[in-house]
């Protein structure tokens, strides 16, 4: 059961590990945003450039759109080892002159497809390496310059293996095509890969959530404006208009 909601005054920015699953959403209707456009995937290994690309990628939106979504997670995707304080949150902030700005309220790409619940579950308690499909599509971004001696000092503490939380139907198509290649990253880690299928249904939902809440800001703001006399029909029209919104994005159906 899918939420009434549109995306149609937004740009959306994105670290580009998210691509399939965002490109997903767009292809089957229900992300009808003006643009989304996406930042290199795997920048949380290099924070100075993270932050260079979104900032960069944050100006061009406001060039197309007074609204932005950022689907970045605010605990693991930005951690400034030199300024701890420097968060993505501070980052956001600073850029939010004249437009609105969000972020979806997760911790990582990985918990915008499965929570932290969800993922135990998953994993039955054990110490797993969590995918997405965009985690092996673009590897060599994401491991960039880790050798095989990185690779063993990481990836051995996974005793429970690695799972690939795929809600776009990648992994039959992906290792069909693409067998010695996966095969090849399996080794390279030192871990098998087990796929799992979820539904993409958090992740709209997180979505949804930013337009609602933009949606609850804007009308406590025009409320707050409202005259306590002789208040103008226009006001009022709109007032009506942005309830009625929000009562059908926060419908289920």
């Amino acid at each position: 059961m899918e939420r009434h909601i549109s995306f149609e005054d937004y740009v959306i920015i994105s670290c580009g590990t998210l691509a399939p699953e965002l490109n997903y959403l767009r292809k089957q209707g229900f992300l009808d945003a003006k643009k989304i456009v996406y930042t290199t995937p795997g920048r949380h290994e290099i924070p100075k450039e993270l932050e260079s690309q979104l900032i960069q990628k944050i100006n061009a939106a406001k060039e197309e759109a007074n609204k932005i979504i950022i689907v970045y997670g605010g605990k693991f995707c930005y951690v400034n080892i030199d300024n701890p304080y420097r968060t993505i949150d501070k980052i956001i902030q600073e850029q939010k002159d004249g437009v609105s700005i969000s972020r979806t309220n997760a911790t990582h790409c990985m918990d915008m497809l499965a929570n932290e619940t969800e993922r135990e579950e998953i994993g039955g308690g054990k110490k797993i390496l969590w995918l997405t499909p965009g985690w092996i599509i673009y590897r060599n971004y994401v491991f960039q310059d880790w050798d095989k001696g990185k690779a063993n000092e990481n990836f051995p503490q996974h005793t429970g293996g690695a799972i690939l939380l795929d809600g776009i139907g990648f992994w039959d198509r992906y290792s069909e095509g693409h067998p010695v290649e996966l095969l090849e990253f399996s080794d390279w880690m030192g871990l098998e890969i087990q796929p799992h299928r979820v539904t993409l249904d958090r992740l709209k939902n997180l979505l949804a959530d930013c337009v609602v809440s933009d949606m609850e800001k804007e009308i406590a703001e025009l409320k707050s404006r409202l005259p306590a006399h002789s208040v103008k029909p226009s006001m009022l029209q709109q007032l009506e208009q942005l309830e009625e919104k929000l009562k059908n994005a926060k419908k289920i159906g």
